[in-house]
């Protein structure tokens, strides 16, 4: 057909048309379907509502762990333990095996449960906290800082006669040894606390708040105030979450909660969770293996040197460790410097955190 014909063909359509009385978009655009109840109360403009993502995360996490814990006890049945033999155990320290086994096999269900989520709700699993740009050079940078502040820390306590070295305690091969055992289990201790609570959880509670900043105020800056929402609560609960530690203080569960407040601040900035990774594996590894204080009022067995603190527990850390002492409050505070003139400006948004 010639280009003139096919014009005549199109000018006779819409004479055609509006002979008829209707619109040209009226004929050739089908009707919109509404969508279904059901489709309203779970699906949102993007995606899976906030909330029942939440609740699913929790579900199926949760219903992994018990399946897990059930399996396990069939193959390999542990006795009870009194709390007698409980106490005597906190006292001996912490064995490696526990920190790979436990923590290896809680970083795996979050890693599951945060894949699965992903495939759910049709997001790359790396927008929860392990996607980003320049990996490998964010974790070695964090790992660094994390070893030098903490030595600083114990230095400070040192030096103002809160803490005292006795010695020794490893030598030779048993250092190489203990000492990768030991890098190993603190490297799995911050895969899991850090996806668990600033993967997932905080991405999504993000959304969810920002969401209702955005309907109740109409602000421009839901996303933020989105973020720091779930960054502020999700801290604080990782901060009071060490309650349970043998010897944590007050001031030890406010430290925590302010250390997290940082490694969101560090995600905020990189759009990953690389640089806390590695700044919360080394911070651990420094204290517990290379120096032989408490982490958290928390002991492990086979550490390079003894100590023990002393003085006013207000000052030395006492059973908490240096977590637990008020010079920690202006590391905190330079840690965070370190980060604003360190890191980039802000990359990470809630549709391309880690893509």
């Amino acid at each position: 057909m010639s280009e003139a014909a096919e014009v005549r063909r199109e000018d006779w359509q819409n004479e055609s048309v509006e002979g008829s009385g209707l619109h040209v978009s009226e004929v050739t655009e089908p009707p919109k379907r509404r969508p279904s109840v059901l489709r309203f109360i779970f699906m949102g403009p993007s995606g899976l509502r906030p909330g029942w993502g939440l609740l699913l995360f929790v579900l199926i996490f949760f219903s992994l762990a018990r399946a897990l814990n059930f399996t396990a006890h069939r193959l390999h049945p542990v006795p009870a333990k009194t709390i007698a033999q409980r106490k005597a155990e906190a006292a001996e320290g912490q064995k490696p095996s526990s920190a790979l086994i436990g923590e290896g096999s809680l970083f795996a269900l979050v890693a599951l449960t945060s894949w699965i989520m992903a495939k759910i709700e049709r997001r790359p699993v790396g927008r929860y906290g392990f996607g980003g740009r320049r990996k490998i050079a964010r974790l070695a940078a964090g790992f660094a800082w994390g070893f030098l502040f903490l030595a600083a820390l114990v230095a400070a306590l040192w030096k103002a006669g809160l803490l005292v070295f006795d010695g020794r305690l490893l030598f030779g091969a048993h250092v190489w040894r203990y000492g990768a055992i030991w890098l190993a289990g603190f490297v799995l201790v911050g895969l899991f606390e850090e996806y668990a609570l600033r993967g997932y959880l905080q991405y999504t509670l993000s959304r969810g708040a920002a969401s209702l900043y955005g309907m109740i105020f109409e602000t421009k800056h839901g996303e933020t105030l989105g973020f720091w929402t779930a960054a502020a609560g999700l801290s604080f609960l990782f901060g009071f979450s060490h309650g349970s530690n043998p010897g944590e203080s007050a001031i030890g569960l406010w430290s925590a909660g302010l250390i997290g407040l940082i490694f969101c601040f560090t995600l905020w900035k990189t759009g990953s969770l690389w640089w806390a990774l590695g700044f919360h594996a080394s911070w651990d590894w420094a204290q517990s293996f290379v120096f032989g204080v408490a982490d958290s009022g928390t002991m492990v067995q086979g550490h390079l040197y003894a100590s023990h603190p002393v003085g006013m527990v207000l000052l030395s850390g006492g059973a908490t460790g240096p977590e637990g002492s008020a010079l920690i409050l202006p590391v905190l505070a330079l840690i965070t410097l370190v980060g604003v003139w360190t890191l980039p400006r802000r990359e990470w948004s809630i549709g391309g955190a880690g893509s």
